[in-house]
């Protein structure tokens, strides 16, 4: 399980948070709130399936002012719209005290275990590490959730791991691998997650070349 906290009765709290990106002027990156709890929101479920549950409420810590709050549910209910499948309830609390100079905000899901499989596979990372403005500008080689969630569901993938800022290597190493993959910086960072690893069931590869298209590609154990 990757950073992912284990609770009682099988239930699974993962988070992720962003601080100087958004709307304010202060800000390092400026980019919609929307654009920012998506992404944020994104990593927690990878982190969910990466242990391999699926969230059943959502906790928004906001730290931009109250007219934040909206975009940010707006974000993380487009995430779930994208793969077709209701959003939990979304709870949290915001900074209405005090106002900051730059925007924060943090994505809490609690999810329960829900997948399990003993079938062999092969590791493969799908998406290809983007950070900064190339998660917008190079979107098309993000790691698609849609089609994560599809495998999933269908059994075609069995393991997931989302690779963030410690790079492709960092986390094979995690997972005992060699991390070598021809033509792809496994150093550079993977951002909110633009790279994800996946197992795949060993007698299904050419359906799964298939089904997730250019940006598939064997890791060298």
């Amino acid at each position: 399980m990757r950073n992912a906290i284990l609770l009682p009765n099988d239930l699974v709290l993962t988070t992720d948070n962003s601080a100087g990106i958004g709307g304010k002027a202060a800000d390092v990156v400026r980019v919609d709130d929307e654009i920012v709890s998506y992404f944020a929101a994104r990593v927690a479920l990878l982190e969910q399936w990466a242990a391999r549950a699926t969230p059943l409420s959502i906790v928004v810590h906001n730290f931009s002012g109250n007219k934040s709050w909206d975009n940010y549910v707006a974000g993380i209910e487009h995430l779930f719209a994208t793969i077709g499948e209701p959003c939990p309830a979304i709870t949290g609390s915001t900074e209405s005290n005090i106002e900051m100079l730059q925007s924060a905000v943090a994505v809490t899901m609690i999810g329960e275990k829900v997948f399990g499989s003993s079938e062999e596979f092969v590791w493969y990372v799908y998406g290809v590490p983007c950070v900064g403005d190339e998660v917008l500008n190079e979107s098309e080689k993000v790691a698609d959730l849609k089609k994560i969630w599809d495998g999933l569901t269908n059994g075609l993938v069995v393991q997931v791991w989302p690779v963030g800022s410690t790079g492709i290597l960092a986390e094979c190493k995690r997972l005992g691998l060699q991390g070598e993959v021809e033509g792809w910086d496994v150093l550079k960072s993977a951002g909110p997650a633009t790279s994800t690893l996946l197992g795949i069931v060993t007698d299904r590869i050419d359906e799964a070349v298939l089904h997730f298209g250019r940006y598939l590609e064997k890791i060298n154990c």
